[in-house]
């Protein structure tokens, strides 16, 4: 075999494209099963909203937690809460509610909400320019070409005129049109100092390479089953299955990687869904597991020499963790906006994504419509969360409150710090014996007042909307609930400092690559990792073609 791919999410799919595309013989190996759009979402049925992303893995993905930091009296206002409910964490501690993540063919693109994003130019200098985390080993022009291909085989609508973000080609699609909801946003703008575009989706705005436009169900989360959305498996890993250099594999756990002589690696072991053990030798191992279970496989293979995990000669594999750091709110607008209908988040805020934009916080964030994000686009969230009281009245309630909701929420930047890592839980296994993956977290005084400006921003937008009551409202400070994480493999030029160098190459395992969100050095202003993971990805497919060539 040519190349092992370990993962089929955006790093995994992006990487199979761009190898067979070449001629490249190409194994992709994934936990989880495959999914079919066509049978396996049920947003026709009628108990569709009883259940969030419709998980068919047989064996969930385990993971613990470290111990949590205590929440302090002064950040009372950033505490997660419901009318109803009152306080959802009651405790003193920080909670660990969630690490968001599918196994199966696709990864998390199955059930993200399509969002593709470009990092801001500056995000690539955090260090050198800020003083803070670490400057990636190449630049944001290093990248802008391998963003516009990706762009091109998902299918990414948006509109070409973000000054911030230069551009060679323009989006393959024009924009979405903003919701009713959205449009209210836009209307009131006047009210803040927030400047409010399209979104740039991973939808399709119109008809696309046999795949059709969004209907606007406001359910992508749930996962699409007519393929507007474009999630890994109807594009890249569709596109690669059709060159017939790439097979998939689904329901296979990669166990460990062998390590080799001359440091290079010889292949992995893995257990198939019949659980038979296999031994697959390849010239080269791409792992693109994401920033939790990257490291765990690392970690939990051997170098051969008695050195701790696979590429971890600087002792990084796992270190500088970074997190979602998030909030939302929700509240009532005084006119019906239909908000259950359109796209989840539309219209999106980089008014503050730039690392210097808040004023008492190194590091951005982004602000975007979220009621759909926030589970509000169907009527049994609406009687669980917003409407209290029951019977005839709790009725009628419903029937005035149905559509009003409005969510405004933001994703801001997360530093790494020591006390945020990733490691091995000895005393946790999982069904073949393996240390599961233990994730410790952390948030400091920079975060915690990033999280502010976040939540007070949230707050003032809705306010100049016209919302008349805020009903909910959540973010990090008291739980982790992470849907992009990021940092523990580190890039850079310094081994010493790194884990793989700009071609995601392990400093040491020649033929050890690693294509996912723990090489980033720096997590963004709040933007959607996919499309950065997808755009690295081609590029190190560039340079592995021509180390096979070598």
């Amino acid at each position: 075999m040519d190349v092992i791919v370990i993962g089929s999410g955006a790093g995994g799919g992006a990487s199979a494209w761009a190898l067979s595309q070449q001629g490249i013989n190409v194994l992709v190996l994934e936990a989880g099963p495959a999914y079919d759009p066509y049978k396996d979402y049920h947003l026709h049925q009628p108990d569709w909203e009883l259940e969030r992303f419709p998980d068919k893995q047989e064996h969930p993905l385990k993971y613990s937690f470290g111990e949590m930091q205590p929440l302090e009296k002064r950040y009372d206002r950033l505490r997660t809460w419901n009318h109803i409910r009152g306080l959802t964490n009651r405790s003193d501690t920080r909670i660990p509610y969630k690490y968001h993540h599918v196994q199966g063919v696709g990864g998390s693109t199955l059930h993200f909400t399509g969002e593709a994003h470009r990092l801001h130019p500056k995000a690539f200098q955090m260090r050198s320019q800020y003083g803070v985390a670490a400057d990636w080993p190449l630049s944001y022009e290093d990248l802008e070409n391998d963003y516009a291909k990706a762009e091109r085989v998902v299918g990414v609508s948006g509109e070409d005129k973000f000054s911030q973000r230069p551009r060679s080609t323009d989006f393959p699609l024009p924009p979405h049109p903003a919701s009713y909801a959205s449009q209210k946003i836009i209307a009131h703008s006047h009210n803040t100092d927030l400047k409010w575009d399209f979104n740039s989706l991973a939808t399709l705005s119109a008809p696309y390479e046999g795949r059709p436009g969004c209907n606007y169900c406001n359910n992508c989360g749930r996962g699409c089953p007519r393929k507007d959305k474009g999630s890994v498996d109807v594009t890249f890993l569709h596109k690669a299955r059709l060159t017939g250099h790439c097979q998939i594999q689904s329901n296979s756990t990669v166990l460990r990687i062998i390590s080799g002589d001359n440091d290079r690696v010889e292949g992995v072991e893995y257990i198939d869904k019949t659980g038979a053990t296999h031994l697959v030798k390849a010239k080269v191992v791409i792992v693109a597991c994401g920033a939790i279970e990257t490291p765990r496989l690392l970690l939990l293979s051997d170098t051969g020499d008695g050195e701790q995990g696979l590429a971890n000669e600087s002792g990084l594999v796992g270190q500088n963790f970074m997190e979602t750091l998030s909030w939302v709110s929700a509240g009532l607008h005084p006119e019906n906006l239909g908000s259950y209908r359109g796209l989840p988040t539309d219209i999106i805020s980089w008014s503050y994504n730039a690392p210097d934009a808040i004023s008492n916080a190194i590091g951005g964030c982004r602000f975007a419509v979220g009621t759909s994000e926030s589970d509000l686009a169907g009527p049994v969230n609406y009687a669980k969360r917003v409407v209290a009281g029951w019977g005839l009245a709790h009725k009628q309630k419903m029937r005035e409150t149905f559509g009003h909701v409005l969510s405004v929420g933001s994703i801001g930047e997360s530093l790494p710090n020591p006390n945020s890592f990733i490691a091995l839980d000895e005393s946790n296994k999982d069904r073949f014996g393996r240390s599961i993956a233990k994730i410790s977290s952390f948030l400091n005084e920079g975060e915690i007042s990033r999280l502010k400006f976040m939540a007070n921003k949230c707050r003032e937008v809705l306010n100049a909307t016209g919302v008349t009551e805020i009903f909910e409202e959540y973010g990090s400070y008291d739980f982790f609930n992470s849907t992009h994480v990021f940092g523990t493999a580190r890039m850079g030029n310094d081994p010493a400092e790194s884990v793989v160098n700009p071609y995601c190459q392990s400093h040491r395992w020649k033929n050890l690559f690693i294509v996912d969100s723990s090489v980033f050095p720096s997590s963004g202003g709040g933007e959607a990792p996919s499309l950065t993971i997808e755009a690295l990805a081609i590029r190190t497919a560039r340079y592995i073609r021509q180390y096979l060539n070598s």
